[in-house]
């Protein structure tokens, strides 16, 4: 029997989901967060280690010389030296496309939060506002309708797709900067360069990989471009924004608004910048966190090991 040990299961499984089905493929042991100091230790016996973002980089991996299989338990694998792990004849496999739907949700939350200020008015309204008021609709904030307005897109993986279906279903104009040829595109979907995104854009919605190219992607020279009544979504990474400098234009209204579900340091810092901005919405990187995706993630994790096992690994990255 093989020894199976997860090193941080509390994010994906807090306790409404079962790991159990990974008994049948050895002995399990599931440690609900694992402190970089203790990755060795706890893992030293393991054949099979699964990590969220417990990383499993060049010197952990020459101390385990056990280990066989890395499963990371998100899409993202930048956790795992993968080049490393191959050279020691280690599989390591991902869990694709299981958040698609729940992440495209939730830019949908942020925009309509920022359109019609849903939370704005119920929490006035506990105070008593509408209660005071002499007419039968009481508002003080402007709402915001999406048909007509234009929604871009950086990156057309499955999640930004995703967010362009939902989009044209409210009537938006999509545009997207992507590598994907026109004749792959649906037809409300128009390719168009970074800079026309960046200039026509009411809603910019980042979807790309962290790269060299993508790192700050959005800064003080790309919001310059942008409409002073723009707003920009990230759920993707946090680095794809320089932080200071969007916090810097929100301070003077150069951007309406920012939301993002993830930040370049999570937790975030006591100082970090957004924080203090009334017209940034932070979420905390709870996007992919459904209970459904959660679901479906942890049912391929286990799928994962099974294929593994069986001698026919799946959703190789390395």
């Amino acid at each position: 029997m093989m020894n199976i040990v997860i090193l941080d299961g509390y994010t994906a499984n807090p306790g409404d989901l079962s790991w159990d089905s990974l008994k049948t493929f050895g002995d399990l042991t599931v440690y609900e967060r694992t402190h970089a100091s203790d990755t060795v230790e706890r893992a030293k016996d393991a054949d099979i280690v699964l990590t969220n973002k417990v990383v499993l980089g060049k010197a952990e991996i020459e101390q385990l010389p056990r280990l066989k299989y890395i499963g990371v338990l998100a899409t993202g694998y930048n956790v795992v030296d993968t080049k490393v792990a191959l050279e020691h004849g280690i599989d390591v496999c991902n869990i694709p496309a299981y958040s698609t739907n729940s992440v495209a949700q939730m830019v949908f939350a942020h925009i309509l939060n920022v359109t019609q200020h849903v939370d704005h008015y119920a929490q006035a309204n506990r105070q008593g506002a509408w209660a005071r008021s002499i007419d039968f609709s009481w508002q003080d904030t402007p709402l915001v309708e999406l048909e007509g307005k234009t929604l871009g897109i950086i990156g057309l993986g499955n999640i930004g797709k995703a967010v362009a279906r939902i989009g044209h279903a409210f009537g938006m104009k999509i545009l997207a900067e992507t590598s994907k040829a026109y004749s792959a595109l649906p037809d409300y979907i128009q390719k168009v360069t970074r800079t026309e995104l960046f200039e026509q854009a009411d809603f910019l919605s980042l979807h790309c990989p962290l790269t060299d190219s993508t790192h700050h992607i959005i800064s003080k020279e790309s919001i310059e471009k942008m409409k002073p009544s723009a707003v920009v979504i990230n759920t993707g990474r946090g680095p794809l924004v320089n932080e200071s400098d969007m916090a810097e234009a929100l301070s003077a209204n150069r951007i309406h608004a920012y939301c993002a579900d993830v930040l370049c340091i999570e937790p975030p810092t006591a100082d970090n910048p957004l924080l203090a901005c009334t017209n940034a919405f932070i979420t905390p990187h709870i996007a992919w966190a459904t209970r459904e995706a959660r679901e479906r993630l942890v049912n391929i994790a286990i799928d994962n090991v099974k294929c593994f096992v069986e001698g026919h690994a799946q959703n190789v990255v390395n």
